[in-house]
């Protein structure tokens, strides 16, 4: 091979790594206008996935499919930590598939919280719509920092992806209400407490008893009310 003929091949070899370097590194573009989620779809017509969610026929596509009713409905609170998530998530709005975006409304009774949760694909920013909510979130090890703050009517706070955060209503008397946005149409959440003392099958109480600096009498009773 002539030094010129070796050149040509080491440039091409050179361009060649640097273009698949390039597409490696950056995320795909959209390739369509948008993809919504067709969950009855199970033959192999289907045009593309993302996450195991088939897009549905453009041609079938209409103006509902991008439509949701609902957040104007107050949320349950007769539960336990006396709070309610209404989500709008791809599965209730399919318009929202590959978007990367989603949001909730959540109902606090009086004196009622949201717990202690992770979003595992997701950050988000809480509007607080009706009263007041004490807020915060955890960095994450070594250092553990609580940022804390209450928040009023219009008043916005942020809570990092997959830091631990929670809401609390701290009027004991009147229930409060905040919007939620979240950068995933499918953000996930995972409660501590259910995770750690209510997990199928259960975690060893002697792993939970020293992990929490308990006895395993405590963990065992905890274990059960979950």
């Amino acid at each position: 091979m002539t030094s010129v003929a070796s050149f040509f091949f080491g440039l091409v070899v050179a361009l060649s790594c640097l273009s698949l370097q390039l597409a490696l590194a950056s995320d795909p573009g959209h390739l369509q206008d948008f993809c919504v989620a067709d969950a009855t779809s199970s033959g192999f017509y289907i045009y593309n996935f993302s996450n195991g969610v088939a897009c549905k026929n453009p041609s079938t596509v209409t103006a509902n499919d991008f439509y949701f009713r609902g957040l104007h409905v107050a949320g349950n609170t007769s539960n336990a930590q006396g709070s309610r998530v209404t989500p709008v998530f791809a599965a209730q709005l399919p318009g929202l598939n590959t978007l990367g975006i989603s949001m909730v409304r959540i109902d606090y009774a009086a004196g009622g919280q949201n717990p202690p949760h992770t979003h595992p694909r997701a950050t988000e920013i809480l509007l607080v719509l009706q009263g007041s909510l004490e807020v915060g979130f955890v960095t994450s090890n070594p250092n553990n920092r609580h940022f804390t703050k209450t928040l009023y009517k219009g008043d916005v706070f942020v809570f990092p992806s997959n830091t631990i955060h929670y809401q609390r209503n701290t009027n004991w008397k009147a229930p409060a209400v905040a919007i939620a946005a979240l950068s995933s149409q499918n953000p996930g959440a995972t409660t501590i407490a259910n995770a750690v003392f209510g997990s199928q099958p259960g975690i060893s109480a002697d792993i939970l008893a020293k992990s929490f600096s308990l006895d395993v009498a405590t963990v065992n009773f905890m274990q059960s009310k979950f």
